[in-house]
């Protein structure tokens, strides 16, 4: 019976290979969930709080990193290659809004973006709205 020999050399890259992919098939994954149905989301500071601590979480944990080692958050994303998950929403919330305006002005989302209230608004601070977020003007 033969033995095939694979030089040590190959199986260090396949090894690299695999977890290249699995980090890339993981970011893929966490980012979708992270993202889904963001374009209409009004995001509040604690919120984005949230959504950077659970990606960070995330990170740590596909890198094998422990919280006690003190990495920084920059540091981490640099070795995967990932950005900010609120610049990636805000980014898309944006491209969301350029897709809105070229819209027809008879469809119901450009309506709903025109839409202005009549009548008085009630007393106290104003709710934070989601064309308020992305600085829109008419």
């Amino acid at each position: 019976m033969a033995q095939y020999s694979v030089p040590f050399a190959y199986i260090y890259i396949y090894i690299y290979i695999y977890i290249y992919i699995y980090i890339l098939l993981s970011l893929i994954t966490a980012k979708a969930a992270l993202k889904f149905g963001s374009e209409a989301w009004v995001l509040k500071k604690r919120e984005e709080q949230r959504l950077e601590a659970t990606q960070m979480k995330f990170l740590r944990h596909l890198l094998g990193i422990p919280k006690l080692d003190k990495e920084k958050n920059q540091c981490i994303r640099e070795k995967t290659g990932s950005q900010n998950i609120v610049k990636e929403i805000k980014q898309y919330q944006k491209k969301f809004l350029q897709h809105v305006q070229r819209m027809d002005t008879n469809r119901l989302p450009r309506q709903a973006l025109k839409y202005r209230q009549e009548g008085r608004r009630n007393i106290g601070r104003p709710k934070k709205r989601w064309r308020g977020q992305l600085h829109f003007e008419d």
